[in-house]
């Protein structure tokens, strides 16, 4: 009963247009104060402790390093390597998208960020090449949506902040998905080039490729930094955050000299609003998660899952259906912060890996970000190539499609998530 009222409440205060972070504090404060004996020092104690997190550090230095990587050249220089390598292919612009994606992907953290930095810059050259918009964008809206999946991921600490699960584990968990789904992206691109007979560009030679890797090996030398230094134990995932920060802000402003000094104050204070408006929303889904565990919600789901005899299986598919439609109204950070600590109780007690439970959110919350009517990735692609949202729904169709068979796979083999962590002695 007081679980409907819950998410009742939660939905009506939803409906009104009210942001995800304020329907969550009100009702959170409007149960407590009404429904419950609850003394509300306990609650302010339950607010502090539950964002006095080491992990939490991470969320804000990763929006800096992007922040400073999309507007610092970085982009423009791994097209024109992921071109130089793959762009006489079949559909060799749109190839070149998908790894280009995946290789910010792992220095930005962000889907946004990605489809953003590579689609901007990217889609122009695509039209200008003689590929058709429609197939351009929904390149960019789904390879983007890489931004959470291939490590460093804003969306793993936010589930790792919400579950107690190591942040480390989780971005090595993700390195073997995020390549097979950029994999599965680019083929659907190739047979869809190649059906269609759309350009390819002339082969580049090894000096124009070796050239095009010297130039974009600042940036690329990120991901060895972030990842390298995580799996020998060199730095936590946070204080890989606050490296990639900084060299992010070095390689934009001192090597490639993109961004003049003056820029950098700008740049600051949009990562500041930023990390401030995720910083909020965590704040005040600690507290929902503190009514779901107060109230036994968790508990009692997962007894009554266990009473009526449905197994790991039924449970996932459930989680699916539940967050896909999640997708359909809420933004990524949102549904791992409320869904997360409800769903992660279940999972434990029917035996489901923990970092594998979290890759199967992340790569839901990956097809939420490419479908109407909120998905992220879709507005945005919206203002870069000014297509309304129901043309962009109809050109990403062939990629989300793969996009959904592949979450189908990830969830019921979890050795694709735990085969590299578990390689390297992490779980």
């Amino acid at each position: 009963m007081n679980a409907a009222i819950i998410f009742g409440l939660l939905l009506a205060l939803m409906l009104t247009g009210m942001p995800i972070s304020i329907s969550l504090g009100l009702t959170v404060l409007s149960f407590l104060f009404t429904m419950t004996q609850v003394p509300l020092e306990s609650v302010a104690l339950k607010l502090f402790t539950g964002i006095e997190k080491f992990e939490i550090m991470a969320i804000p230095f990763f929006i800096l390093a992007g922040n400073f990587l999309t507007h610092g050249g970085v982009a423009k220089r791994m097209i024109n390597f992921a071109t130089s390598m793959v762009g006489h292919w079949y559909g060799g612009l749109g190839l070149a998208g998908v790894l280009a994606c995946a290789l910010f992907a792992a220095v930005s953290g962000s889907s946004p960020a990605t489809v953003v930095a590579i689609g901007s810059i990217l889609l122009p050259a695509m039209v200008k090449a003689g590929f058709p918009n429609k197939f351009g964008a929904g390149i960019i809206t789904t390879a983007g949506a890489l931004g959470i999946l291939i490590p460093p991921s804003i969306v793993m600490v936010m589930y790792s902040v919400a579950t107690n699960t190591s942040v480390g584990a989780l971005f090595m968990a993700g390195v073997v998905p995020g390549l097979a789904l950029a994999a599965t992206l680019g083929g659907v691109t190739w047979y869809r080039a190649r059906k269609f007979d759309y350009p390819r560009q002339p082969k580049a030679s090894m000096a124009q490729r070796l050239k095009a890797f010297k130039d974009s090996v600042w940036g690329l030398l990120l991901i060895v930094v972030v990842m390298g230094g995580i799996y020998t134990g060199m730095f936590t995932p946070t204080e890989a955050a606050a490296m990639s920060a900084m060299y992010a802000f070095i390689v934009a402003v001192f090597v490639y000299r993109d961004m003049p000094l003056r820029d950098v104050p700008k740049v600051l204070l949009n990562s500041a609003n930023m990390s401030a408006m995720l910083l909020y929303i965590i704040t005040n889904a600690v507290l929902f998660s503190f009514i779901m565990t107060n109230e036994n919600i968790p508990q009692a789901l997962a007894e009554w899952m266990l009473g009526n005899g449905l197994g790991a299986i039924a449970f996932l598919l459930a989680v699916n259906v539940l967050l896909l439609l999640a997708g359909n109204f809420m933004e990524p950070s949102s549904i791992v912060l409320i869904f997360a600590p409800i769903l992660f109780p279940v999972a434990m007690k029917l035996g489901i890996d923990p970092v594998h439970f979290g890759i199967i959110m992340v790569v839901n919350m990956e097809v939420g970000m490419c479908h109407p009517p909120v998905g992220l990735n879709l507005y945005v692609a919206s203002g870069i190539t000014k297509m309304g949202i129901t043309e962009l729904t109809v050109a990403v169709w062939p990629w989300l499609l793969s996009m959904l068979v592949f979450l189908g796979i990830v969830t019921y083999w979890p050795g694709l998530s735990l085969w590299f962590p578990r390689m390297l002695g992490m779980m």
